[in-house]
């Protein structure tokens, strides 16, 4: 799947499975901030970005970093994981603050478990 794939599909087109999915994301509302955090993301492999007319929606498989450093540099000034989480306006999947410059996103929820206590 490419960066710019559409994830949504019509209903009629639905498969349910019982299955467990390990999929993670965020949707932003459209914003300078939301671009280049979509930009970055959507260079990297396996994330899809889907742009609609409002917002813009980042999807991925088991996790999911984003990176301030790399984000600041595309925004051409620096944004902070507080400015990262404004910015989202929902998320799915375990968010979890790495360190100063990471936010990552889990969709398997054991993955987590060395970042909690």
């Amino acid at each position: 799947m490419s960066h710019t794939d559409n994830i949504f599909q019509s209903m009629k087109d639905l498969k349910f499975e019982g299955t467990i999915s390990h999929q993670c994301g965020v949707t932003m509302n459209d914003s300078v901030e939301a671009r280049a955090i979509a930009e970055v993301m959507g260079e990297k492999p396996g994330i899809t970005v889907t742009y609609m007319p409002a917002m813009i929606r980042i999807d991925g498989e088991g996790r999911l970093d984003f990176k301030m450093d790399e984000i600041s540099e595309r925004l051409g000034r620096e944004i902070t994981p507080h400015l990262f989480e404004i910015s989202t306006s929902t998320h799915y999947g375990r968010m979890v603050l790495i360190d100063d410059n990471t936010v990552s996103l889990f969709g398997n929820m054991d993955d987590v478990k060395e970042y909690i206590s």
